[in-house]
């Protein structure tokens, strides 16, 4: 297994193998690495017939298998992508499970004028991926690229190369204050890049537009806290809950945050019982896709009626809060406490 520095140094090389597993939770991070080998190895005068692409959500292993063994047109390589393929995570269902054992065996002897890339996105920052059992047994015969965090000179220059791609420059001050403030993901850092571009058109980006445009969030902490109180992990909640207080006194808002993420949690699983689904939800929202199904999957871990009752317990907290003389810090573990006693 090698990271995304190592992976991007080895393809400026020219070191291209036949097969590859991408695995990391930024999907846009993984694309960026995928375009690497298609720009490489397929020209754009036969992009259509040496480029295929396939929802790995909604295939079979023949058709993984029958466009791995169809020859290249007019060129020496042909790049086939398995995208979100979901089969490859530990656990799957019995499709998945079935399309994997079909391919560990074909991987082992692929068509060398094939490249066959795959890559399936982690459930969250927790999933290692060098515990999952099949990726060490695939990993015998395909490379597997984890596309964790990049370093920070990686990534500022990575984040720069974003606004160069958009037509437009960005200071070094401005990049720097830019990537402090934007979450450590490439399908967020592209929106927002985005919005700053079109809001300053005409001019350079100042740091004023950022702190106009880009809210400091705390939300990927409060998703982590929220999955803790699924499985009651309380003691590693609160740990999390002193991290998220020491970065920023605000009990306030963080109270209320809490509390806006289980209402809704709460909103989506009503939507989800009348028949929902995740495009719905992207809709209504407009929130990235990986976003929204990290909600949904939250969503299963609790109950209407548990979600109702946190939402209000988070209440109750945010009166207290409001008063004098209380020891805050202690309200706000005493939250996670209480959420122990919400049954199913």
């Amino acid at each position: 297994m090698i990271n995304y520095e190592v992976y991007e140094q080895e393809i400026e090389k020219g070191n291209v193998k036949n097969g590859y597993i991408f695995c990391g939770l930024d999907e846009e991070l993984i694309k960026d690495g995928i375009s690497l080998i298609i720009k490489r190895e397929v020209s754009e005068e036969f992009k259509e017939l040496n480029l295929i692409r396939i929802d790995g959500m909604n295939t079979s292993f023949d058709d993984i298998m029958n466009a791995c063994e169809t020859m290249p047109f007019m060129s020496a390589k042909k790049v086939v992508v398995i995208y979100r393929a979901n089969f490859l995570h530990e656990k799957s269902d019995s499709t998945g499970t079935k399309i994997y054992n079909d391919i560990k065996k074909y991987v082992e002897n692929l068509p060398p004028d094939t490249i066959l890339i795959m890559y399936y996105l982690l459930n969250d920052k927790r999933d290692k991926p060098n515990k999952n059992k099949k990726l060490n047994t695939t990993g015998k015969f395909l490379h597997v690229v984890y596309c964790d965090k990049l370093k920070r000179d990686k990534y500022l220059k990575k984040v720069s190369e974003v606004f160069k791609e958009k037509g437009k420059q960005i200071g070094k001050v401005e990049l720097m204050y830019f990537c402090e403030k934007v979450q450590s993901n490439f399908d967020i850092i592209k929106r927002e890049a985005d919005k700053l571009i079109s809001y300053c058109e005409g001019r350079e980006i100042k740091k004023d537009d950022i702190n106009l445009l880009i809210l400091n969030s705390n939300e990927d902490d409060i998703f982590d806290l929220i999955e803790l109180i699924a499985t009651r992990k309380i003691d590693k909640a609160i740990d999390i809950m002193k991290e998220i207080l020491y970065k920023s006194d605000q009990h306030m808002l963080i109270i209320s945050a809490i509390e806006k993420h289980f209402l809704r949690l709460y909103e989506i699983k009503i939507k989800i019982s009348k028949g929902k689904r995740l495009e719905d939800i992207i809709s209504e929202y407009r929130l990235p896709q990986f976003v929204c199904e990290k909600l949904m999957t939250q969503t299963n871990r609790f109950t209407e009626k548990q979600l109702m009752e946190l939402i209000k317990i988070c209440v109750k907290t945010e009166t207290k809060l409001k008063s004098t003389g209380i020891d805050k810090n202690m309200e706000m573990e005493f939250l996670l406490i209480n959420t122990l006693t919400v049954k199913k």
